[in-house]
């Protein structure tokens, strides 16, 4: 398992021992973007076309949706924008952070739109003005190769990990609550980490018994590493998943929902998903609220 989560987590650390301004440098190859050249947006499209950009920001690590590869993001969420922005009348530029600042990033309005995999949640309703889906998934729990843990119910007792600031974090507690609810001890513990790779590193060195993401991810973690984890089993419904705008912006919303669904009514998308999923999403709804 050396080489499953130490390469991202060092890649991580590193990024966090930087200063924040050089953190906020940190783009896309091809793409020319520095802290400075970002001023704060959010203020509805006619202001973006009034400067001719919105600009996007992207987790560097979730991957299938998106990650970090030889200085380049890649994933689902960056070849699906690849092809919303050629629908589009203005220009999208990209800055990739850590997950801790997306969603604080987007609320405040230094950032016009969260191009990662946001789960749409009741939560997150208010907060939020949320793009047509892109993908829906299952928040999921994984173990160790080998466990004895096989269903929900099995996790009774143990110490399952999370990102935090997650919705899986949230349906994790929810969960847990209802474990208790059916009589059972419910989880011992719950760790919360500020990366997915970090709770996959403790889960495979055995600090944890459990850890959850959605469905998609977890996949991917099991496909890359099958003699190290084993998928389980999903713990809440299915929820969909989506850019996410500051609220009350829309018409930028607008825009954005009209060129995703040109691009689904395409069938680009369901190429997409197929590639990096290994499956298409052909009844989401066409609207995530």
């Amino acid at each position: 398992m050396t080489d499953l989560a130490f390469v991202r987590l060092n890649r991580r650390a590193a990024l966090r021992r930087l200063p924040t301004v050089a953190l906020a440098a940190i783009a896309l190859a091809g793409i020319t973007l520095t802290a400075t050249a970002i001023p704060s947006h959010a203020e509805g499209l006619k202001d973006i076309k009034a400067h001719g950009y919105a600009t996007a920001v992207t987790e560097d690590d979730f991957k299938p949706f998106e990650f970090m590869e030889d200085g380049v993001s890649k994933g689902y969420d960056n070849d699906l924008l690849a092809e919303v922005k050629k629908k589009l009348p203005f220009e999208i530029k990209q800055q990739i952070l850590p997950w801790s600042g997306i969603l604080p990033g987007v609320t405040t309005g230094k950032y016009d739109i969260a191009v990662t995999a946001v789960l749409v949640t009741e939560v997150r309703k208010p907060a939020f003005e949320f793009s047509s889906p892109v993908a829906q998934s299952t928040t999921f729990f994984a173990t160790k190769a080998g466990s004895s843990i096989k269903k929900g119910s099995d996790l009774n007792g143990k110490t399952v990990g999370a990102q935090a600031g997650s919705a899986m974090l949230a349906e994790l507690k929810a969960f847990d609550a209802s474990l208790k609810a059916k009589g059972g001890a419910g989880l011992k513990k719950i760790v919360e980490y500020p990366s997915n790779p970090e709770a996959y590193q403790d889960l495979a060195l055995g600090r944890t018994d459990a850890v959850v993401n959605t469905e998609i991810n977890l996949r991917s973690l099991v496909k890359e590493k099958s003699s190290v984890f084993a998928l389980g089993e999903g713990i809440a419904k299915p929820v969909y998943i989506a850019w996410a705008m500051k609220k009350g912006n829309t018409d930028f919303a607008k825009a954005i929902d009209d060129a995703i669904l040109a691009v689904r009514k395409s069938g680009k998308m369901y190429e997409l998903q197929e590639k990096w999923f290994g499956t298409s999403f052909k009844d989401m709804a066409e609207s995530a609220k």
